[in-house]
């Protein structure tokens, strides 16, 4: 027979039941409390930055590299063959237009030009020898054609004569036939010494001209030989900022040989860069939005492009609005956003471009819910991009607000209080 259990003993038990489902309770309300405390988590409205869906016009753009270099620079070769003497300038300095940079062995160089000088003496003297005996030769054949004239003159006379005695009975038919003869072989020896002097003339003025061809050309060369002398004393094209010279004195410098550069560095120009596949949209008068770092950025346009590809990309040239913008110093590099099309209409759906478009897709925005209190996370379609907006082709609409601030850190929430 079993015991019975006292009254005191069970309201004990009773106690103790209670007491551990209640912890077993209070534990399990605890950890649906922290879960949906982890599941929502916060985040400071203050951080965060938000931008709205908007509609409007949206300007396409491509992305592409580029450089500040001097809006004008300009490199100096060395035209002649010699070795440095003298440097007179260094590299950083301010030089004035026409003022010297260094100064080049010029002692084979007006040794050589003065051989050309005697030369062209020789052939000038050789020349006008020729020439005056052309001279010479066709003043002789004119005073032979002026005595044969002469000759052919006294036998057309003497022909006449002995026709009038013939027909008076005083002559002879022989002596007319002689004279006859006579005159018409000195007809054929004048028309003969004409022909002969048209042929000299022709003859010694192409000579003349052949020699005059030859002078004008060896002029031409001395004339160069000249010029790349007076340029061998190396000076400064115009005032502006030496950036580079060679100065080893002594140093043997070959023609064409890079000696020293010059450039304007109070203004300022851009070399981009940009994969071959755009040739044809990167065109001369676009316009080109540049960014320096989170600098405000500048405006210009392209003024020309190299459509030879190298390495897969092309290069082209920006002319800035304001070439002399202070934070611009060379070598600095650039983002660079060619602006190349306007999307159909100004009503589209649009929202501030920003890292979080990388493309057109779809991709995860956060979203500033309808009760202003909290954000979520929502898949949205992409379109078109530019360097201001980005085309928004569903997901978003005009009015809702959109978290513009880097939110890698909540990647694994998608919803997130604001406080």
């Amino acid at each position: 027979m079993d015991k019975e259990i006292p009254l005191s003993q069970r309201r004990a038990r009773l106690r103790r039941k209670i007491i551990i489902n209640g912890s077993i309770a209070l534990v399990v309300v605890a950890a649906v409390a922290v879960g949906l405390t982890l599941s929502r988590a916060k985040v400071e409205r203050s951080i965060l930055s938000f931008a709205e869906v908007s509609t409007g016009r949206v300007e396409t753009s491509l992305s592409a590299s580029g450089k500040v270099v001097p809006a004008y620079e300009q490199i100096i070769t060395s035209p002649i063959a010699s070795r440095i003497v003298e440097v007179y300038a260094s590299a950083g300095d301010s030089v004035a237009e026409g003022s010297p940079l260094l100064l080049l062995d010029l002692g084979s160089a007006e040794t050589e030009l003065s051989n050309l000088a005697d030369q062209r003496a020789i052939k000038s003297l050789a020349a006008e020898k020729d020439a005056m005996a052309d001279r010479t030769a066709l003043a002789d054949l004119e005073m032979r054609i002026s005595i044969k004239e002469m000759a052919v003159s006294r036998l057309r006379a003497e022909l006449e004569a002995e026709r009038r005695l013939d027909s008076l009975g005083s002559g002879t038919g022989e002596k007319v036939a002689q004279a006859e003869l006579a005159w018409n072989t000195g007809v054929l020896e004048l028309d003969q010494l004409r022909r002969q002097l048209d042929s000299e003339k022709r003859i010694r003025e192409a000579e003349g001209n052949s020699r005059r061809l030859d002078m004008s050309v060896f002029d031409k060369n001395m004339a160069e030989k000249q010029r790349q002398l007076d340029q061998a004393r190396i000076r400064s094209p115009r005032s502006a900022i030496l950036t580079s010279i060679i100065s080893d004195i002594g140093r043997q410098i070959s023609p064409g040989e890079k000696i020293a550069t010059v450039a304007d560095l109070s203004q300022f120009k851009i070399e981009g860069e940009i994969a071959d596949s755009y040739v044809d949209r990167v065109v001369p008068g676009v316009n080109v939005i540049i960014r320096i770092g989170r600098s405000q950025p500048l405006t210009g346009r392209v003024t020309g492009v190299n459509p030879q590809s190298q390495g897969g990309v092309i290069h082209f040239t920006v002319a800035l609005d304001d070439p002399s913008a202070p934070r611009l110093r060379p070598g600095l590099r650039t983002e660079v956003y060619v602006m190349t099309d306007l999307l159909d209409g100004t009503d589209v759906t649009r929202i501030p471009n920003g890292s979080y478009y990388t493309g057109a897709g779809e991709t995860e925005l956060w979203v500033l819910d309808p009760d202003g209190k909290s954000i979520s996370r929502r898949t949205v379609t992409l379109g078109e991009g530019g360097y201001d907006f980005v085309e928004v082709t569903g997901g978003l609409k005009p009015g809702e607000q959109i978290v513009t601030s880097d939110m890698k850190d909540y990647r694994s929430k998608r919803t997130l209080s604001l406080k």
